[in-house]
């Protein structure tokens, strides 16, 4: 029996954790740091890319063979770089048309743990869900699983609308999805981020509810903030995707500032790295004086970009939670959001929602806001007192806390 005030040993494990516009990442960030300032030690086990680790957790790094790298994706490694058969089995997925991160990071996690057998009190599992995570169970450490949000939801939302050659080669892509069903069944606890994602895990992955915790994500308010001593650019209209897809909703984006350029002055700045398609449509709709593309910001620069803006957008299909709505937020910044998934969940009255997919009315919505000075100072405040009362965190490094030692413990419903 594990007593309360004893220190814990936490194994955290990201398959890839992008340190900026990346959600995985973010969280391995924060979540490290706050729980080694509450005196735990906190090993962060990660594939590339790499988290961007604050002073305390201590990152050890699980290489694999970064296929899928920003400069060069879909590469085909070199003989001299496979070093073992895990390494096989991930190029020759990807050669499949599959995503074997997830597997093959699992693997390696199970190898890395099974040699200090007797080293971490509690192994956390940041969305991996692969079949090595069973391994890990098999050790006899206790094991608790972050879900963000279940990727059957992306896959269902990609494929819809496809032809059948392209739904094939989708599924194939997302051939991992039911490997992580099938792991999520059969282990410990699972932690997620909302009422959304709790819904959708159990539906897709047919899971007792009792088994999902919901503990919400923070925001360093540290970092994103108002700040007033740099004016708001008018017109200008933030948003972040973390993934060039049809989830993030930046296609209906881009249709609906498309339409607000021919009314009013208006510029986008993306937070993300675009895909070919995504800029042969800002040609397209000749949108190339209006739209400009950012991506490996640092944070000061992220941040101020966020506080820069007459107001930020969330056009996405779905979001199991939505960090970016959060920051949104806490930089005083008006936000216009899709009503999906967990969006109105997250930010209350706090934003303006539009029907997701809809360029008309996102278009509208942006018109109104950015015309009505009153209305943005409104949903700004709003936004500042929703971040303060719910999204820190200290707070989600100490209910985290709270479900390791009840796991530790074996407390009923975990």
């Amino acid at each position: 029996m594990t007593s309360v005030s004893r220190p814990l040993r936490i194994a955290l494990l990201s398959y890839r954790s992008k340190p900026h516009s990346g959600g995985q990442g973010v969280y391995v960030r924060h979540l490290s740091r706050e729980l080694a300032a509450r005196g735990h030690h906190v090993e962060v086990f990660s594939g590339q890319p790499y988290p961007e680790l604050d002073d305390g957790p201590v990152l050890r790094q699980l290489p694999s063979l970064d296929l899928y790298r920003d400069d060069d994706p879909f590469r085909t490694p070199g003989f001299g770089e496979l070093r073992d058969w895990a390494d096989a089995v991930e190029v020759a997925m990807m050669w499949g048309g599959a995503f074997p991160e997830p597997l093959t990071f699992s693997v390696r996690a199970l190898r890395a743990l099974r040699a200090r057998l007797g080293d971490f009190d509690i192994v956390h599992d940041n969305q991996g869900l692969g079949y090595g995570m069973l391994g890990v169970r098999r050790l006899g450490v206790p094991l608790v699983t972050s879900i963000h949000h279940p990727i059957s939801v992306d896959r269902r939302l990609d494929l819809a609308g496809r032809n059948w050659l392209d739904q094939l080669n989708k599924r194939r892509w997302y051939g991992f999805v039911r490997m992580q069903a099938r792991v999520a069944r059969r282990i410990g606890p699972l932690i997620t981020v909302s009422s959304s994602s709790k819904d959708d895990i159990c539906r897709d992955f047919h899971i007792k509810r009792e088994k999902v915790h919901i503990v919400p994500l923070g925001v360093d308010t540290r970092l994103f903030r108002p700040q007033p001593e740099q004016p708001r650019v008018p017109g200008r209209i933030v948003t972040v995707t973390s993934a060039d897809s049809p989830l993030k909703g930046l296609p209906m984006l881009l249709r609906a500032v498309a339409k607000l350029a021919t009314e009013r002055d208006a510029h986008l700045v993306v937070i993300g790295t675009p895909s070919t398609a995504t800029r042969q449509q800002v040609a397209q709709l000749a949108l190339g004086d209006s739209v400009t593309f950012a991506s490996g910001l640092p944070d000061a620069e992220y941040a101020r970009v966020l506080a820069s803006a007459e107001v930020a957008v969330i056009p996405s299909m779905y979001e199991g939670f939505s960090l970016p709505a959060v920051e949104h937020m806490a930089s005083g910044t008006p936000l216009v959001a899709s009503r999906a998934g967990a969006l109105p969940e997250v930010t209350g009255d706090a934003a303006l929602l539009v029907p997701p997919g809809d360029p008309e009315e996102l278009s509208a919505a942006l018109r109104g806001l950015l015309d009505d000075g009153e209305a943005r100072a409104l949903l700004a405040s709003r936004g500042l007192a929703r971040v303060r009362e719910r999204f820190a965190w200290p707070a989600v490094a100490a209910a985290t806390e709270a479900l390791y030692r009840k796991v530790i413990n074996g407390e009923p419903g975990c």
